[in-house]
């Protein structure tokens, strides 16, 4: 059975909810929707439906958040093993748990430790004995984006959070050890073991690459001749864009290691000659970027740095631009997201950059990289939402 409902499939930008007028949320043409019905941009109240909660309710939801680490294993474990599918195929008609013990699948004590959790967290029900799926099981079974999001918790998240605390103090990625011996993950991305990387980059193209068909036209309505992608990674924008456009020359920057996959990508594809690889230590502040650039592109990069880092980029970037260029910048700011559930992935992305991927870097809002911007010689000149997933692009022109 599959899910025949798309409300939970995805997190879909569609509007629906309050819409903010604030100046530097909302831009020129934008439609620009927030987490929840209480949200305002210009400092009022800011919660989630959960925080209305009073009483057994919300004593029960905090321990959701006690047991949350115990939940999610048991859920994932239920899923991995085939017990989830199992019941799934079983329909309304459901298993008991002698049947489910007759397939091979789990022993009666295990089975029994993953369905009563699985239970509790709703993912499941009982009827007369026997075991159902329920619509948050479906979930699990068959939405991508549950399953990509369990997987890089599990795979990339887990292990690593255990030091979370100390990363917080220190704003070092100490849970970096979990995965290997790198100054941040960015370094190790090429070298990153399985099934790490696999999650790792499922989770980053899941994201990114739902967002780039939409946003090519609004790039390439400029005609730009030159285009650099900063943070290009393995090349996929590029490879948008040279597929776009025939004429159009891609610069990219990243660090060797990524470089090399991209060069093997295009080199794949064809399309090397009219690229440009150029590796770079973003960090070095002294390392300027290739100037005379139509467009600049940024896609979930700048959430990878701390906010001085962030300036020095931009301050590069703005250097970098032909007159008449744009700074462009794709994110997932979780204060121009439609629905909580959209919000809420993107905001619990945070602690990943803290204790793993760099020790300084989180999922921003919206107002504070347009306001790191200002600061540094770009100025907003448009802001288009609801691409991909719950993306935001946003159009910066070098102040004049």
């Amino acid at each position: 059975m599959h899910l025949d409902d798309n409300t939970l499939h995805s997190m879909e930008i569609p509007g629906g909810a309050e819409t903010c007028t604030n100046s530097i949320c909302a831009a020129k043409d934008s439609t620009t929707t927030v987490p929840t019905q209480s949200r305002s941009c210009a400092g009022g109240t800011i919660e989630f439906s959960t925080a209305k909660l009073r009483g057994l309710p919300a004593r029960f939801e905090a321990q959701k958040i006690a047991f949350g680490p115990v939940v999610f294993q048991c859920v994932r474990i239920a899923w991995k093993s085939g017990l989830l599918a199992h019941l799934d195929k079983a329909g309304k008609v459901g298993a008991s748990l002698d049947e489910i013990v007759a397939t091979g699948l789990l022993k009666s004590y295990a089975a029994t430790v993953l369905l009563e959790t699985a239970l509790t967290a709703g993912v499941v029900r009982r009827q007369d004995n026997r075991y159902l799926l329920t619509r948050i099981g479906e979930n699990v079974l068959h939405d991508e984006l549950t399953q990509i999001n369990i997987d890089y918790v599990h795979d990339v998240c887990y292990q690593g959070l255990f030091a979370l605390e100390e990363s917080l103090r220190e704003e070092k990625p100490l849970g970096l050890q979990a995965l290997g011996d790198w100054p941040t993950l960015y370094e190790g991305l090429a070298t990153l073991s399985e099934p790490a990387r696999t999650s790792w980059f499922k989770f980053d193209h899941y994201y990114s690459d739902s967002a780039f068909a939409q946003a090519l036209p609004h790039v390439f309505a400029r005609r730009p001749g030159r285009v650099m992608d900063i943070g290009a990674n393995t090349g996929k924008w590029t490879l948008h864009c040279l597929q776009h456009e025939a004429t159009v020359r891609l610069t990219l920057l990243d660090l060797p290691g990524q470089l090399e996959q991209a060069r093997l990508n295009l080199q794949q594809a064809g399309l090397l000659e009219r690229a440009d690889l150029h590796p770079i230590d973003i960090l070095d502040y002294d390392a300027p970027f290739p100037g005379d650039m139509d467009a600049i592109w940024m896609s979930q990069f700048l959430t990878c740095f701390g906010l001085e880092a962030i300036g020095h980029i931009f301050r590069r970037a703005a250097a970098s631009l032909a007159d008449g260029g744009s700074v462009w910048v794709l994110d997932t700011f979780w204060d121009r997201q439609a629905h909580e559930i959209a919000s809420y992935c993107v905001i619990n992305t945070s602690p990943y950059f803290s204790a793993i991927a760099s020790g300084n870097s989180k999922m921003y809002e919206s107002d504070v990289i347009i306001g790191c911007a200002a600061a540094s010689g770009l100025k907003l000149a448009d802001a288009i939402d609801g691409l991909g997933i719950s993306h935001s692009l946003l159009r910066f022109e070098r102040t004049k």
